[in-house]
């Protein structure tokens, strides 16, 4: 039997890339400093994962799985040594933690002319792939030549969400985890040494991969913060609820479509496909058995409103091929005036735009000076001061419609 390591054995790990490698006849070692995780998957050697639906809650068990203790060094690395192939999904931040044991376990392969090894990345970072092989790479530079031509880094777009595990939900199991139907695993094909795994079948290798790249940051990240942020003026819990308010699907969908033409127009794609994902994303967003929380969805606005990230990306991008994004600028808008309790990245950003104004905000923490900075600043005025979301929709669909030139 083949064996995958999954670095990281949280809800994305368990729930989706783990579960995966199961189905297609792996054996599964989850590394983790989580002890109780790490104990249950030993004792155990399977878990429950629940694939639920607004009105449908289907439990399937993941087999063949044991637990790696991520605190002891020369174990994980002697199983990465050993492993078929592996994947991370453990935090951006925490990457640099554990370049060292993945670069024992490679240094341990290129003595024992083990075969090419190949990582899947799945973390919420562009460039992810050049990052930890960086990392490696300084960990052990006296073997660069040989990552370079054995070791694959391999991004992917991770797009199947999974709500927070309360513990009425674990049902006194701590392994179990709650997933979406939606499992497609993008990956970068032109990454991998060898082929991908054909008996995974729902991974999706793809070239040029920065597609779907931008897809998942600018299309489903974008939109799911939007909807957050309006959910918030509106006094919403759930991200479902805010979806399911016209107003804010509206500003959501408009949002999609725009970001859909930019991303098609940088990448040379159909929009076909990338109009259907908009479609799918807000359905999906509907699902009100994950329970995603506005709070939880919109956390971090310092992080979220980066000049490269989800809404000033998806911005910037439309920007740059004369794309309308007046509706991004909505959600832009919204997300200087969102301060939930116990947020203090989001606090700081809502009271330097309370003394400064949007646009300096967007200057100094987004590095944003384009033409859309008006636009914001007056559409920030008027949510601050109460104007209705829907008068903001009709601002804006004039101000589009003025552009239309035949």
């Amino acid at each position: 039997m083949k064996k995958f390591v999954m670095y990281g054995a949280g809800n994305i790990g368990r729930g989706f890339i783990g579960q995966s490698f199961s189905a297609a006849g792996y054996k599964v070692g989850f590394v983790d400093i989580n002890k109780e995780v790490i104990s249950r998957l030993n004792a155990d050697k399977e878990y429950p994962v629940n694939v639920v639906t607004s009105d449908k809650n289907e439990e399937i068990t993941v087999k063949n799985v044991y637990g790696i203790d991520g605190t002891d060094a020369e174990l994980v690395s002697e199983e990465i040594a050993t492993c078929d192939m592996m994947a991370t999904a453990i935090g951006v931040n925490v990457l640099k933690f554990i370049a060292k044991p993945i670069s024992l376990g490679i240094k341990k392969r290129a003595e024992r002319n083990a075969a090419p090894l190949n990582i899947i990345i799945c973390e919420n970072l562009i460039g992810a792939d050049e990052y930890l092989k960086g990392l490696v790479k300084n960990e052990i530079p006296e073997l660069s030549g040989y990552v370079d031509k054995n070791v694959g880094f391999i991004e992917a777009s991770i797009g199947r969400m999974v709500p927070v595990m309360t513990e009425e939900k674990k049902l006194g199991n701590p392994l179990r985890v709650y997933v979406e139907p939606y499992n497609v695993l993008p990956v970068d094909k032109a990454a991998f040494k060898g082929e991908p795994p054909k008996e995974v079948t729902n991974l999706y290798p793809y070239s040029p991969f920065n597609l779907f790249i931008q897809r998942k940051l600018f299309m489903h990240n974008m939109s799911h913060a939007l909807s957050a942020y309006l959910g918030y003026l509106r006094d919403y819990e759930y991200i479902y609820q805010a979806v399911g308010d016209y107003d804010i699907r509206y500003v959501a969908y408009k949002s999609l479509i725009a970001s859909a033409i930019a991303i098609a127009k940088e990448n040379g794609a159909e929009i076909d496909f990338l109009a259907d994902h908009a479609d799918n994303l807000l359905y999906r967003f509907t699902n009100t058995a994950l329970a995603d929380t506005v709070a939880r969805v919109g956390k971090d606005t310092k992080r979220k409103l980066g000049e490269n990230d989800r809404l000033v990306g998806a911005l910037k991008l439309c920007e740059k091929h004369n794309v309308n994004a007046n509706y991004i600028c909505i959600g832009i808008a919204a997300a200087l005036l969102f301060t939930p309790d116990g947020d203090d990245s989001s606090a700081e950003l809502y009271a330097y735009a309370e003394e400064n104004g949007a646009a300096a905000t967007l200057k100094k923490y987004s590095g944003y000076d384009g033409k859309y900075l008006p636009l914001i600043e007056e559409l920030y005025g008027e949510l601050k001061h109460g104007r209705a979301l829907s008068a903001l929709v009709k601002k804006c669909d004039a101000l589009s419609n003025k552009t239309i030139k035949v």
